[in-house]
C-alpha cells in the first residue's frame, strides 16, 4: 500500500522576513559605499566590470595547450623575459604561486622548473640586499631581551632556519625574505639554503602546471608531502637546538651567582 504523499508546506512570512531583512541590510551597505565614492570612481569601476564581463563572455580563452604552443613558438627570448618578470615582481609581495604555476603550464617541467627555481632565489637576495641597504635591523624593529641571542642564533646557523621554512608551503615567501634581511643571517648561506629549500615546492607547483595541459603525475601529491614533512622536522629540530643552548648559556651564569653566594656567618 501506498502511502499518501503530503503536499510541501507552504512558505511562511516568519521565513522569508530574515532573508528579506538580510537583503534590504546588504543593500543599504552597498548604497553607502557607493554613495561615499566619487561619480567618476563609481563610473569607472562599473565600466571596467562590463567590459571584463563582455570579453570573458565574446572572446573565446585560450587552452593550456594552446599557451604551452604559443611560448614554444615566440621563441628564446620568452623564458628570458618571463625569468626577468618573475625576479623583479616576487621581490615585492606578489602570490610566487602565480608565476610557479605559469612556468609549468608554459614551458613544461624541466624548464619551467629550472626558471622558477633560479628567478625565487634572486628575487630572494635581492629583497635581502634591499632591507639591509633601508637599514632595517631585527633588534630595532624588536624591542625584546632575547633578541640579540637570536640574533647572533640566526648569525651562526640561520640557514637552517630558512631551509627548513622554505619547505613549508604556508609560509610566505616575501615575508620571510623581509625577516631574513632585517635578522644577522649570512647572505650566502642564506641563498644557498633559500635554493635547496625552494626545489621540492617548486617543483610541486609546476609540476601542477604542467598536469593542466593533460600531463598529470602522481609525483605532485608525494613531492608535496615530503617537502612539508622535512621542513616541519627541520623547523622543530633547530627550535630545540635553539633551547637546549638557551639552557646551557643560562647555567653558568646561574652557578657563578651560587658559588658567588657566601653564608654569612651569625
Amino acid at each position: 500500500m501506498v502511502g499518501a504523499v503530503t503536499a510541501p508546506r507552504p512558505v511562511g512570512l516568519e521565513h522569508v522576513k530574515p532573508v528579506v531583512s538580510t537583503l534590504r541590510t546588504v543593500a543599504a551597505t552597498v548604497a553607502g559605499t557607493a554613495a561615499q565614492l566619487p561619480r567618476r570612481r563609481v563610473l569607472g569601476i562599473a565600466t571596467t566590470i562590463v567590459i571584463l564581463v563582455a570579453v570573458a563572455l565574446l572572446v573565446p580563452l585560450p587552452t593550456a595547450m594552446q599557451m604551452r604552443e604559443w611560448a614554444t613558438a615566440a621563441g628564446p627570448w620568452f623564458p628570458l623575459a618571463f625569468f626577468a618578470a618573475h625576479t623583479v615582481m616576487t621581490v615585492f609581495p606578489f602570490p610566487r604561486t602565480a608565476f610557479t604555476l605559469s612556468a609549468g603550464l608554459l614551458f613544461g617541467p624541466l624548464l619551467g622548473i629550472g626558471l622558477a627555481v633560479v628567478a625565487s632565489t634572486l628575487s630572494a637576495v635581492i629583497a635581502v640586499v634591499l632591507v639591509r641597504a633601508a637599514g632595517w635591523q631585527l633588534s630595532r624593529l624588536v624591542s625584546h631581551p632575547r633578541v640579540d641571542t637570536l640574533d647572533a642564533r640566526l648569525r651562526e646557523r640561520g640557514w637552517v632556519t630558512v631551509l627548513s621554512m622554505r619547505m613549508i608551503p604556508a609560509v610566505p615567501f616575501a615575508v620571510l625574505n623581509y625577516a631574513a634581511g632585517a635578522s644577522a643571517v649570512r647572505l650566502l648561506p642564506y641563498a644557498v639554503a633559500t635554493l635547496v629549500g625552494v626545489i621540492p615546492g617548486t617543483a610541486a607547483v609546476v609540476i601542477l602546471g604542467d598536469a593542466l595541459t593533460g600531463n598529470v603525475s602522481p609525483l605532485l601529491f608525494l613531492v608535496s608531502a615530503c617537502t612539508a614533512a622535512v621542513g616541519i622536522a627541520g623547523l622543530v629540530y633547530e627550535i630545540r637546538a635553539h633551547r637546549q643552548q638557551h639552557d646551557r648559556d643560562r647555567q653558568p651564569g646561574e652557578n657563578s651567582t651560587v658559588e658567588g653566594s657566601t653564608p654569612q656567618s651569625g
